[in-house]
């Protein structure tokens, strides 16, 4: 017997003859090999269960964990911080709205779509440096049907100045002429508010004072007390003013 035989007719401890053929083992898949389909096996089987398990804990137990103490603890932010009026949804606390009407205290310019469109927040992407950040863009004439054009920074003080009735060369608040991150600030500094008081005062008929008084109930500190500046919500503050414009032209009932 040759030294060839004699391996080919090795016995395994188990009294099973070992598969050693060259041609053999030419022939056979190596993925239907027993160890390679218990390898498979093992594998497969962790990834398949891991997908339903995760999604559950992820998708379902986790939101679930989170929502219901929102709903028992904070059930105004846990539903958006709306503000109703005359159970009417009017707004958010959190997201701003574009008003240009001489009588409103106006937002900090935003980049979202056309304007504080919530579908489409948004920044300029512009750096400090950027030449159109400071003196904006025209509009293109060769697509007429999209408004390209930008208003810089030179453009928003000039017209902020305008509109308060402020000298030309007075200093506009940063937020007066800059877009935020998400371009759905719902508020603008105390200095930016101030400057508008007397706008509002004149449009409204009402005593500088008497909105200022509104300005300070609608302003709201830092943040945890020291994260970020004093801010004031421009929504809230419009409203309040309608409120009052609407207190003050109602006739007062007669007395008995």
């Amino acid at each position: 017997m040759t030294a060839s035989d004699e391996t080919a007719s090795e016995v395994d401890r188990a009294g099973e003859p070992l598969a050693l053929s060259a041609t053999r083992s030419n022939s056979t898949d190596p993925r239907s090999h027993p160890m390679t389909r218990s390898r498979w096996r093992k594998q497969l089987r962790p990834a398949l269960l891991s997908v339903p398990l995760l999604s559950i804990v992820t998708g379902l137990i986790f939101p679930i964990a989170l929502a219901v103490p929102a709903r028992l603890f904070f059930p105004g932010q846990s539903r958006g911080s709306l503000i109703v009026r005359d159970g009417e949804v009017v707004g958010s606390r959190l997201i701003g709205q574009s008003s240009k009407r001489p009588g409103d205290f106006h937002p900090r310019p935003s980049a979202a779509g056309g304007g504080y469109d919530a579908l489409a927040s948004g920044g300029t992407n512009l750096g400090p440096a950027n030449p159109k950040l400071r003196d904006g863009a025209s509009d293109d004439p060769a697509t007429p049907t999209v408004d390209e054009s930008f208003a810089g920074v030179r453009q928003l003080a000039s017209e902020f100045r305008l509109e308060n009735g402020l000298p030309t060369t007075f200093p506009v608040p940063i937020d007066a002429v800059t877009r935020s991150g998400s371009g759905l600030d719902p508020h603008i500094s105390v200095a930016n508010a101030t400057l508008q008081i007397a706008r509002v005062a004149r449009e409204r008929k009402l005593s500088q004072e008497r909105v200022r008084r509104l300005v300070q109930e609608y302003t709201f500190g830092p943040q945890l007390g020291f994260l970020g500046s004093a801010r004031v919500s421009v929504l809230e503050l419009n409203l309040a003013l309608d409120d009052l414009a609407l207190a003050v032209s109602s006739p007062s009932p007669a007395s008995p």
